[in-house]
């Protein structure tokens, strides 16, 4: 079994009180039972990982949370686990950046994220100077920073998550890691070709079915992108156990396999490896 790390894992969604639009969309969209939004017990989690390869996961949480349950269970298997860190409030830049490095400093943090779509009714694009000063915090970090881009499946509004927004910030910023989470349908070829032209860019299937990947990401896996997919369910919006079995099933050397299920995330959030997950020439 080809060993995994499932970048991007909520084990909160039953801790909080979700918004209306949420609530609708876990039936009309995400086609979820009764449970979707049950928080996973440690145990429980731990076991659907082994039965699935899943060697590390990298679990959600806000940078105004404390003790949540993510934070738990990255310090209870700080072996299994590290956090993704957003629930940034960007209109406050002094303090979002102050909060950032705070929580950093005192956690095990593999990337911040930000869902252009999901905040302020999604008037603020990834172009947006609003962003420039986490852009600027993440450089001085050393921090990936994970920007949803794609149509997101709630009702929000959408042309903000365009990854041609993030054209100008690769350019301007060629030290901040970047990946593009949620894969970027309908926009995969401009997401490719972007990730073509900037070695600091890269992408994650979070949330995608993989037999549903286009053909031409997975072509791009074959050749120049080999160092910049990123493998993720989004539990529980997919199972570890759909997600890894169907990746298993497409047609993909051992080698870009390995790469997109776990080499390329250990080399990119864990620092497995002294080489950049980039892959690609300008």
């Amino acid at each position: 079994m080809t060993k995994a790390i499932d970048c991007l894992v909520n084990v909160d969604f039953g801790d909080q009180k979700m918004p209306s639009w949420m609530t609708r969309v876990k039936e009309d969209y995400f086609k979820g039972g009764d449970d979707f939004f049950k928080s996973p017990e440690l145990p429980q989690l731990l076991e659907g990982m082994d039965a699935n390869g899943v060697d590390k996961a990298i679990l959600l949480t806000k940078v105004r949370s404390e003790g949540d349950r993510a934070q738990q269970y990255t310090e209870a298997q700080p072996d299994r686990f590290r956090l993704g860190v957003g629930g940034f409030d960007l209109l406050k830049p002094m303090k979002t950046v102050r909060n950032l490095e705070s929580f950093v400093r005192d956690n095990p943090v593999a990337y911040a994220i930000v869902g252009p779509s999901f905040w302020g009714d999604g008037m603020y694009p990834a172009s947006d100077a609003v962003y420039y000063p986490l852009f600027t915090k993440c450089c001085e970090l050393d921090l990936p920073l994970c920007i949803n881009t794609g149509i997101p499946g709630p009702p929000l509004p959408a042309e903000a998550q365009h990854p041609m927004h993030l054209d100008r910030v690769c350019l301007r910023f060629p030290e901040l890691k970047l990946v593009m989470a949620h894969g970027a349908d309908p926009w995969w070829d401009v997401a490719i070709r972007l990730m073509i032209k900037y070695r600091n860019l890269h992408l994650m299937t979070s949330a995608w079915s993989p037999k549903r990947l286009p053909d031409s990401l997975l072509h791009y896996m074959r050749t120049r992108g080999k160092k910049k997919v990123l493998f993720a369910s989004d539990l529980p919006v997919l199972s570890m156990e759909r997600c890894i079995g169907e990746a298993n099933a497409l047609d993909l050397d051992d080698e870009i396999r390995s790469g997109w299920l776990h080499d390329n995330a250990a080399a990119l959030f864990f620092g497995a490896a002294a080489e950049n997950a980039s892959g690609d020439a300008g």
